[in-house]
């Protein structure tokens, strides 16, 4: 059965961007370091300009598909980058975008959980939770990994890697691995049994 991996970058203080959707402030410390770790150990989740960049090809490793919310979606789509993973299938969940900007875009209205399920049963890669935290709040209990790349900052305010009642759930960890600009990246699995 195929794997829900959520890969995700946080602030010290567990916020994946600020209350007005800003993340731009921990894009700034990417150094060559940072990048060329993320490219060998999660090259699937660079986006089509990236792999352009760097000389990524077609290929996937670990993953084959991409589920993101709409405001997930929304920073690439405003620049016009209407497939930001076309290496990928893509998935937007949403209510309110009504009709795909892109035909490699399938927009996804129904329930997220059902959705998961359907492509875990699928012969395939894993399929990566891209974000945000109102999608990973739905998809928490389907979710079989946790990548956090937690950036050196705290932002006192904003939006939560996972937006959910409270419900706690145990997890295994898995590694981790530290940066020289800061950042920490942990990886948990999923406590079965």
């Amino acid at each position: 059965m195929r794997k829900l991996t959520y890969f995700i970058a946080t602030t010290i203080d567990g916020f994946i961007a600020g209350p007005g959707d800003e993340f731009e402030f921990m894009m700034s410390i990417l150094d060559d370091e940072y990048v060329a770790a993320l490219i060998e150990s999660y090259p699937d989740t660079v986006s089509a300009r990236g792999r352009e960049a760097v000389g990524l090809g077609a290929d996937n490793r670990d993953f084959d598909t991409v589920l993101m919310g709409r405001n997930t979606y929304e920073p690439g789509l405003s620049i016009g980058m209407t497939s930001p993973y076309p290496h990928l299938r893509q998935y937007v969940v949403s209510k309110s975008l009504a009709t795909s900007p892109d035909p490699a875009i399938t927009v996804f209205s129904g329930d997220p959980v059902e959705l998961v399920r359907d492509l875990k049963q699928e012969a395939g890669k894993g399929i990566w939770l891209c974000g945000g935290a109102n999608l990973a709040g739905q998809l928490r209990g389907e979710i079989d990994e946790l990548v956090v790349k937690i950036n050196p900052f705290v932002a006192g305010k904003g939006i939560p890697l996972f937006s959910a009642e409270f419900s706690p759930q145990r997890y295994d960890l898995k590694g981790t691995r530290s940066f020289g600009n800061g950042v920490v990246m942990v990886s948990y699995a999923k406590r079965t049994g």
